[in-house]
């Protein structure tokens, strides 16, 4: 085989291999759709791809391709030039490759490196690919690692230091299986090199496969000198099975909360926080234990998320302080706000600078103005509530007739008493004051008083006549 010399300008190209059943999974969702963090296994080698700088991505998929595809695309993950290509059979490593030669006809004509990766090592970083992209200048790169059991990996056979081949678990020799540094299976390939290695590929091993890892022996036996690259074990770990999984994802957990410490946030239990990929923290914010941050999360400078809260897809702007056991969705937190302890934020929900929302306080698709109140055991739903406006305990807008939500509109100043209910849709006028225990089932004017109650009786000497009867009766059972 002839080669061009590596250029540091060529296109760069991936070939992410997602393709396997992953049956020691046991599930019925496909084993790259599991996620670490939030983010599914896929996702995880994907993301990794723009930094790099690859500009045309080829996604090998077989076992359920449709709904991997599909997950993939409705992430909102900007994969470069993301194009699919399908093994229809699983016959090994190279095989898969090859499968993403047709998607990626780029390679024969304008050549380049390829990185190649799969869809299951979810704590692979940027600066690892990195490494080995910069420091492979000859036609073959990869990741190696060294295990103390390195049974079931390919075996890393080196002769005077110079990597000479790799050989599969099963087709070692006893002396080969005493080899601890073993295969990654993470390339940075030349082109060229790639499309013509992988027509030579044959499938005399153990297995009946095409394995991907004969470009070594390849590359060796053409004089080049193939560029290895030490990785820790964890970072190039695959995932399996379940166990796999989770120990993957407590690595992830600590990688993120050492980040978000080294960036200034205080996280008083780093053990039993669990902050996802992609969520955002400000400086001088304090994360108590048992604290869930998810998906999209956003939070300011200064706030002080308390122990137990579980947020989603949430915004806490500045100062804000989250009392313990908050559970918040798709809400947005004002400056200055205090929520908890045991408040339930559900979606669509908007906090404006300053309010309070207390213990045991539900709200969905409300907006509560700035300085206002809501300190116990409320329901509000559908509802637009201006400022410094104080609901009472025990309040609820009564949203759903049985068919429909209507809207309950509370202006600025408004007084609303305890064990009040707001039949909506009905609106409550500029500083008026609902009085405890009040039924207000139309609009109440600015200004006004409402009260709805039934009259009260006193019956004297009632109570004690009352509880005599009863008494007799417990007696006679």
């Amino acid at each position: 085989m002839s080669f061009s010399e590596p250029n540091s300008a060529a296109p760069l190209y991936a070939i992410v291999l997602a393709a396997g059943q992953g049956t020691r999974m046991r599930s019925s969702v496909a084993k790259v759709l599991h996620r670490v963090l939030g983010r599914t296994m896929v996702d995880c080698s994907l993301s990794l791809l723009a930094p790099l700088g690859v500009q045309k991505t080829a996604l090998v998929l077989g076992h359920q391709a449709a709904a991997v595809e599909a997950a993939v695309r409705s992430s909102g993950l900007a994969v470069p030039d993301l194009r699919i290509a399908i093994q229809t059979e699983q016959r090994g490593t190279a095989d898969a490759v090859r499968s993403a030669l047709p998607v990626l006809p780029e390679l024969t004509t304008t050549g380049g490196k390829v990185l190649i990766l799969y869809g299951d090592t979810p704590l692979l970083t940027v600066e690892r690919l990195q490494e080995l992209l910069v420091k492979t200048t000859g036609k073959l790169g990869m990741l190696a690692t060294t295990l103390a059991d390195p049974h079931g990996y390919g075996r890393l056979i080196r002769q005077d230091g110079r990597a000479q081949r790799i050989v599969e678990h099963k087709d070692c020799t006893p002396e080969q299986l005493a080899v601890c540094e073993v295969n990654a299976g993470i390339y940075a390939v030349d082109a060229q090199f790639l499309v013509e290695s992988l027509a030579q590929v044959q499938s005399h091993n153990a297995q009946r496969e095409f394995y991907l890892t004969d470009l070594v022996a390849m590359a060796a036996s053409a004089g080049e000198l193939v560029t290895v690259i030490s990785a820790p074990s964890d970072e190039v770990m695959g995932v399996n099975d379940r166990v796999d999984l989770g120990t993957a994802e407590a690595i992830a957990r600590a990688r993120i909360c050492k980040a978000h410490m080294l960036a200034g946030v205080t996280l008083h239990d780093p053990a039993t926080t669990r902050i996802e990929h992609g969520v955002e923290i400000g400086r001088d914010c304090e994360i108590f234990g048992g604290v869930s941050l998810r998906g999209k999360t956003r939070i300011g400078e200064g706030c002080v998320i308390d122990q137990g809260c579980v947020l989603t897809d949430v915004i806490v702007e500045s100062g804000a302080h989250c009392k313990p056991y908050t559970i918040a969705a798709s809400s947005h937190i004002g400056p200055r706000c205090q929520v908890g302890p045991f408040s339930h934020l559900r979606p669509d929900t908007r906090l404006l600078e300053e309010s309070h929302v207390g213990n045991f306080v539900e709200l969905k698709k409300t907006e509560l103005g700035r300085k206002s109140k809501a300190n116990h055991l409320a329901y509000l739903g559908d509802s637009t509530i201006g400022a410094e406006v104080n609901i009472g305990c025990g309040t609820i807008t009564c949203n759903y007739d049985g068919f429909a939500k209507h809207q309950t509109i509370i202006e600025d100043g408004v007084f609303i008493g305890s064990d009040s209910q707001l039949v909506a849709p009905v609106r409550i006028g500029k500083g008026a004051i609902v009085a405890a225990g009040t039924t207000v089932t139309r609009d109440v004017p600015a200004g006004a008083l409402t009260v709805s109650r039934v009259p009260q009786q006193d019956k004297l000497e009632a109570a004690d006549k009352l509880r005599a009867r009863f008494k007799a009766r417990k007696a006679r059972t």
